[in-house]
């Protein structure tokens, strides 16, 4: 009989929580839109609201902060698109984005799109071989030229390495050169406990914190000046149109709810069995090379390289082996290109391998990858020399 795989991609998606398929399940068998008036339309709205609360007071922001959208990229589209575009409206002299070349790519294509179609000068933060910004790179680039700015963009924590910016003193630099800060949030807001009222705006989704796929929100304060990037039925503050979701809603809202109730204890667990999984690996491998070693992390995220080998082949024979890992971000069609997050670190990419943990992983996990990686690495070396020869 087959056994169900060892499953370390949370960062990628993470298993759906029960309380989140239960509340989810409850609301799919029942008719009602929540922009209808009637006693059914009214029952999804209420679903609706309290899903908001929940969000909302997870992340201390107002509930008329909390924007539902599909998921993680398009709340960092209505973000970065629409934050840029209703400040450089109001003030056509705002035509800069500053950035980082280590964010996902929900933000760097809405950057390139806004430098293409919108004539964006686009401005890079540096981050070193710890994948971190420098706050004062930041405020460098600012006093020279706040006023031709018109939004930064940096994410809370990188999905590859793991690697925390410091956002709060990256926020708090922005708004004395008032200039608004929106972050990509979506990894650090299923593992820290962070607070989202320091920013202007945040993208989150539910898929990496057991919630369902399909819906995330925009964090958006209210004062944040925002231009809607779709048209229709004006919902969610008319910067969103289109009919929620409300079982979705519901999914959201009871994940976000269990995690919050065990933020502390979850996050140590977590943190316990990656630093096993790193030095199990590395016994097993001596010459692998955790990404990102000395700067914050995530307490789920392992980026770890074993020079000589390839990544595609490693994952292969991973997955021959039962171990679900990744390469880095999920969001790329499934075609295999070295990690630009990498290459923005000056690391070398080669046999970059990312282990992420979430509220399934198990010590036997943990385990059970450590005694796959060192034959699949042998594997992956032998099979790249045998190719090299040819």
């Amino acid at each position: 009989m087959p056994t169900d795989p060892v499953y370390l991609d949370h960062a990628s998606t993470t298993p759906m929580r029960a309380a989140a398929v239960a509340a989810m399940t409850a609301e799919l068998g029942r008719a009602g839109n929540p922009s209808s008036t009637h006693a059914a339309g009214r029952a999804a709205r209420r679903i609706v609201e309290e899903a908001r609360e929940a969000v909302a007071a997870a992340y201390a922001v107002d509930p008329v902060e909390v924007l539902f959208t599909a998921g993680g990229t398009e709340a960092d589209n209505l973000g970065v698109l629409g934050g840029y575009r209703a400040r450089a409206t109001a003030d056509p002299r705002r035509t800069r984005i500053v950035t980082t070349a280590i964010e996902h790519h929900a933000v760097l294509d809405a950057v390139r799109a806004l430098a293409e179609h919108d004539g964006a000068e686009v401005v890079i933060l540096a981050v070193g071989p710890g994948g971190v910004v420098d706050p004062d790179d930041l405020l460098r680039i600012l006093a020279a030229d706040a006023d031709r700015t018109a939004l930064v963009a940096v994410m809370w924590a990188n999905n590859e390495t793991g690697a925390v910016q410091p956002i709060p003193q990256l926020a708090e630099i922005a708004r004395e050169h008032g200039v608004p800060l929106h972050t990509d949030a979506v990894q650090a807001a299923a593992q820290l406990h962070i607070d989202l009222s320091v920013v202007d705006t945040a993208a989150l989704t539910a898929h990496k914190l057991g919630g369902p796929v399909g819906i995330g929100a925009l964090i958006a304060r209210r004062d944040a000046a925002l231009a809607p990037v779709g048209y229709g039925g004006g919902q969610e503050r008319g910067l969103r149109s289109g009919t929620l979701d409300a079982a979705a809603a519901a999914g959201f809202a009871a994940a976000v709810a269990e995690m919050r109730q065990g933020y502390a204890v979850e996050s140590s667990r977590v943190a316990d069995l990656r630093d096993r999984l790193v030095a199990g690996v590395q016994r097993a491998v001596p010459e692998a090379v955790l990404t990102a070693a000395g700067s914050p992390r995530l307490p789920n995220i392992a980026n770890i390289r074993f020079p000589g080998a390839g990544s595609d082949e490693v994952l292969l024979l991973l997955d021959a082996a039962g171990i679900c890992a990744a390469a880095g971000s999920a969001c790329t069609a499934g075609v295999s290109r070295p990690s630009h997050v990498l290459q923005a670190m000056a690391v070398d990419p080669e046999g970059a391998i990312r282990f992420s943990l979430g509220h399934t992983s198990t010590a036997a996990d943990v385990d059970a990858a450590v005694a796959a990686i060192g034959p699949a690495v042998d594997r992956g070396r032998a099979a790249r020399l045998a190719g090299a020869a040819r």
